[in-house]
């Protein structure tokens, strides 16, 4: 049966040593549902600079819905995971539509249940902006709460079931937003993957985990596929590169780039050399030509990946 942890000790400690971000300043449902889609799949000293890139251009969901994707995707870039952009932007369109036609009427919903309708919101993020922006009692379940279930319990494989019913049981209902900031808090400064700091942790009486903390949960093995490609980066005489939009399908949908194939005629060519570029279930390796182009683009003007931004400096039209 999964154990209790101290409420009191953790809530005082979330209140004297939570860290001093710009949408926690704020209690619009909007502003904390952009943080909690840009820190999905980016780590929060690099989402703070892109939460504030986004917000000050949109400072709305409406402000958002009237853009458009490839304005969005270009702010965007850098954060990675360029489908989040997608959705977000999808998402700003369907709450923005009328009622009679499957919209919110610009207003966001309150409940989990309804944020869940919303493209790309999961229940994590839906009990993340109901509980913080509208304090609806409902637990949120990431990572980081995962990890401190986990320790707690003294569990090393905890299943999902067992890690909602703890994150159930142990909801400061009265207060569920700042708890359940506070439980991962804990994860994301204190109960850390490597090296937690359990000297200081304000729950370390109710942890079972406390003396070995750094076998639980046991680590999960994940096996990356190496996927191998290739591109010819046409240039014309002023140094543009020739780039082009990607389709609204796969990994770097509605990005520019050079085109990526898997073969390449390489004779009249120069070859430049290969990229390597990692993403969480990719391995990519890109090998890279150049060529001359009649009329290239300005790649300031246009939303890149961080693949193509490799891609363009080897080929020497980026610079740092």
């Amino acid at each position: 049966m999964p154990r209790s942890m101290e409420q009191e000790s953790l809530l005082a400690w979330f209140t004297q040593h939570q860290r001093d971000l710009p949408w926690r300043r704020l209690d619009d449902a909007w502003p904390i549902l952009l943080s909690e889609i840009l820190l999905q799949q980016t780590q929060v000293s690099r989402g703070v600079i892109f939460w504030q890139r986004l917000f000050e251009r949109y400072p709305t969901v409406q402000s958002m819905a009237e853009s458009t994707e490839e304005e969005v995707l270009f702010l965007w870039q850098g954060a990675g995971y360029y489908s989040r952009a997608r959705r977000l932007f999808q998402l700003s369109k369907v709450v923005c539509a009328p009622s009679s036609a499957g919209g919110f009427d610009g207003d966001l919903p309150t409940s989990a249940e309804q944020l869940q309708t919303l493209p790309g919101v999961g229940p994590y993020t839906a009990a993340a902006v109901a509980s913080i922006a509208h304090g609806e009692a409902i637990a949120c379940v990431d990572g980081n709460v995962i990890r401190v279930m986990a320790r707690q319990n003294g569990i090393k494989e905890p299943t999902g079931r067992e890690v909602q019913r703890w994150a159930d049981e142990v909801l400061w209902s009265d207060d569920p937003g700042n708890w359940n900031q506070a439980v991962m808090e804990l994860g994301a400064t204190i109960c850390t993957p490597k090296s937690p700091r359990c000297d200081v942790c304000p729950v370390k009486q109710t942890c079972l985990g406390v003396e070995h903390a750094d076998l639980y949960p046991a680590p999960k093995k994940r096996k990356k596929k190496r996927v191998d490609l290739q591109c010819v980066i046409y240039i014309d005489s002023k140094g543009r590169p020739e780039l082009e939009m990607r389709d609204a399908s796969g990994i770097l949908a509605g990005m520019w780039g050079p085109k990526l194939v898997e073969h390449v005629n390489a004779e009249g060519l120069g070859y430049l050399g290969e990229v390597h570029h990692v993403l969480s279930h990719r391995d990519m390796h890109v090998k890279v030509w150049c060529g001359v182009a009649e009329k290239g683009v300005d790649p300031a003007t246009v939303p890149l990946s961080s693949l193509d931004v490799k891609l363009l400096k080897l080929a020497g039209v980026m610079r740092d």
